[in-house]
Order: structure tokens, then sequence, then C-alpha cells
């Protein structure tokens, strides 16, 4: 069998370690990959984005499935062309994309749907939205409706602060293209949890639960970003939540878009805020694996995802997966100073060769420089993943391994799954 992966970030690499592990004898390749991928597969040279140079590697290498990692590729119609090459792919058409590429349409398709979200309004104007900030109640939250990579998010404590964000998109255009339409929304209370659904558009099957840690600093403070690290399973996610979840969100969100025509088949990823009384509300939709969720959530998976990859890509049911229901995984993002807004590239990497069993490092941001060395080359450099049979024994066995790892600006939270550890 031989499989492509697109993209080049810790998603994608956990992604590699993933299928190689239930494949060892396949052929497999990254486009454009990372150093992390190079020891798994073979690091192809197009772009996530080039979507020429990607539909040529998939015929010239006679690929037999390709799964996409990031939404930019989704969201330009990388799949669409795949598909109508007759190629197997895991991801949606663009059309079905769209409920990340725009939280104006995602925003829609839920009001149609019925599905629990925060009130929101949609603007282009920048007077028309200053206008409605200053009559809506604080705290309140504003969105690049564009792809922003994670960061066009801003929960505002203050109307002040939010006529700042929506200046900054509609009037500054400091997101470009992701900022010329932001939503405003109300406030949600709860706790996030964040669920992957595999599906042919019609048949679901999740992925265990996670939570992502979006805030720069300890504690939840400081600015958003593309994600500071994720626990999984979390034990909030009760079977009871589940099924909510699956019949109030992900089921009315694939019959929505499949009566727009726009059947969604790949990976639908819903970032929930649980309330108090377990009502699952929905922060975003995303058309594609979360990412750092993905370093959590595939180490828990014992084997199956091939497969499911494969019949969800035929248009079949996905079949089911082996979750060790007896494990728990941590992981903690190493960032570059600077990060979210300018990180510093160049650092040189040291990752320590005597890490303990069941610490894997993916990585996000790496490069290797003309002589070989390992250095710092994006803002999410490594996911420090560990799996343990408890999850604080997880929790510790991530922190400590990310402290060890070294290069000049590092940054990371030591507090992920915090929420988990008290309720522990």
């Amino acid at each position: 069998m031989k499989i492509l992966i697109v993209g080049s970030g810790g998603r994608e690499h956990a992604l590699a370690w993933s299928l190689r592990r239930e494949n060892p004898g396949a052929s497999l390749f990254c486009a454009p990959g990372n150093p992390g991928t190079a020891s798994l597969a073979t690091n192809l040279t197009a772009a996530a984005d080039d979507l020429d140079g990607l539909v040529a590697a998939v015929t010239s290498h006679d690929i037999d499935l390709t799964v996409i990692g990031p939404e930019v590729p989704l969201a330009l119609g990388l799949a669409d062309r795949l598909r109508t090459s007759g190629r197997l792919v895991v991801g949606p058409d663009a059309a079905a994309a769209r409920i990340e590429a725009s939280k104006a349409f995602s925003k829609d398709v839920m009001a149609a749907a019925g599905i629990p979200t925060a009130a929101s309004c949609t603007f282009t104007e920048l007077g028309a939205a200053l206008a409605w900030v200053d009559r809506h109640a604080e705290p309140l939250v504003v969105k690049a409706s564009g792809l922003a990579a994670g960061k066009g998010a801003i929960v505002c404590s203050s109307r002040a602060e939010a006529a700042h964000a929506v200046r900054a998109m509609l009037g500054e255009r400091q997101f470009g293209a992701a900022g010329e339409e932001v939503v405003i929304e109300s406030f949600l209370v709860g706790e996030e949890t964040s669920l992957l659904a595999l599906t042919n558009g019609r048949d679901i099957e999740l992925l265990p639960a996670s939570q992502d840690h979006k805030r720069l600093l300890e504690g939840d403070a400081g600015p958003n970003t593309g994600g500071m690290g994720a626990y999984g399973p979390v034990s909030i996610a009760t079977p009871a939540l589940l099924a909510r979840a699956r019949a109030e969100v992900i089921e009315p969100c694939l019959e929505e878009l499949a009566r727009r025509g726009a059947t969604f088949s790949g990976v639908l990823y819903a970032g929930l805020m649980v309330s108090d009384d377990g009502t699952p509300w929905v922060v975003e939709f995303n058309c594609r694996l979360g990412d750092p969720e993905t370093q959590v959530v595939l180490p828990l998976v014992r084997g199956g995802l091939t497969r499911a990859f494969e019949r969800i890509a035929r248009g079949e049911a996905p079949s089911p997966l082996d979750v060790d229901p007896d494990a728990a995984a941590v992981t903690t993002v190493l960032a570059a100073r600077g990060y979210p807004d300018t990180p510093e590239k160049g650092a040189v990497i040291t990752i320590p060769d005597d890490l303990p069993a069941g610490v894997t490092v993916f990585h996000a941001g790496t490069a290797r420089d003309a002589q070989g060395a390992l250095r710092v080359s994006g803002g999410r450099v490594l996911n420090v993943t560990a799996v343990a049979r408890t999850f604080a024994e997880a929790q510790a066995l991530s922190r400590a391994a990310a402290e060890r790892i070294e290069f000049n600006g590092k940054q990371f939270r030591r507090d992920i799954g915090w929420r988990e550890a008290a309720r522990r």
C-alpha cells in the first residue's frame, strides 16, 4: 500500500507515526513533511498548498490513499481534484470544507440545523460592527471568518477590547483576507472538549475526546495560539455527553451540509464548550484532524485507523477503532520565543536520546540546516507526547521530557491538563 500524508506539522508527524505503526511494510510519503516524518516516510518537495505538485506526486507515485492534514489545501479543493481523478482521499471537498474556511458559513449551518452555539452577528463593514459591539454585553468574542492559522479568535473581556479587535481586522486588515468578514459572538461559559469524527457524511466513528489549551500562558492566560498542549481522554466526556454531541452536534451538521449539496467526507472536528448542565455548545467546527489534539488521540488508538480511513475514502461506513481503554496521553507544545506573534527561528534544538519509554516527540516547526543540525523553523516547534496507564503519570512524563529538550528561547506550559488534575 502507498499512502501520502499532506502537511508538515506535528499532526502530520503523528499521522505518519500511527500509520507506520499499523502498516510497517507500506510505502509512506509526506508532502512536504518535516525532519520527524523523514525517519518514517519519504518526504516529497511539494508544499501543502501546491495543488498541482501534490496531484502530480499522487500520480507519479501511484498513491493508493491520500490523507490531507491541514485546512488550507482542503479549502483550496485538493480533495476535489484527487477524487475527480479517481483517487482515494481522506478529507472533504472544498464546499464542505467551508465549515471551517468560513465561520460565517459555519454559523449559518448551525442556525439552520438547530445546533447549540453562541449567539452571533456577521459583519463586513467597520462602522456597523463597532456599533454592534457598543451595544453588546461583556465579555464577547471576535473572530476572523476566514482561515487564520488558529489565531483568528479573540476573547474580549470588554467592549473596548472587542472594538480594538474589530478595528484590527476590518480597519487595519491585520488578518488579511481572513479578517475581511468578522463574526462577533457571545462568550460561552464552560469547559472545552474536542471531538473528532471519522465520517463518510452519514456514518460516524468517534476518536477519543481530548482537550486543547489555546492560551499561551499557564492558568489559561495570555493570547490565543494554535494550541499549547492537549490531553485525552477527558473525564467530562462521559458516554452520555458523547451521545448528546453525536445527536445534537455531529449528525445535524452532516445532515445540513448534505442538504446543501456539500456532503462531508473525512474528519469533522467539533470544538465544544460543555456547560454546567451538560449541554455541548459548539465553539467551532474544523474540517480536519485537530492540532495538537491528534498528537494525543492517535497514540491511544491501537489499531484500525488505516482501515477506517480507507473505508470513508470509499464512501463506506468507518470501521471500529481499537482504542486502549486503560491509557491516557498528554502532549506539551514547545514553542519558540515570541510565539504566537513573532516567533524567533534558527535556534539549535537538542533532543536527548534517552527519553523514557512512552514518550514520543513529534516535530512541528523544525528543519535541518546544511550541516544536518536540527533548528527551530516555526512558532510551535515540538510536541512532547507521553502515554501511560494514568493521566497523572502521562502528565508528569510529558512535562519532565519537555524540560529536558533544549533550544534557546523555548517556552511551554507546565500545567497541561490542569483541570483534569484538579478533578482527580
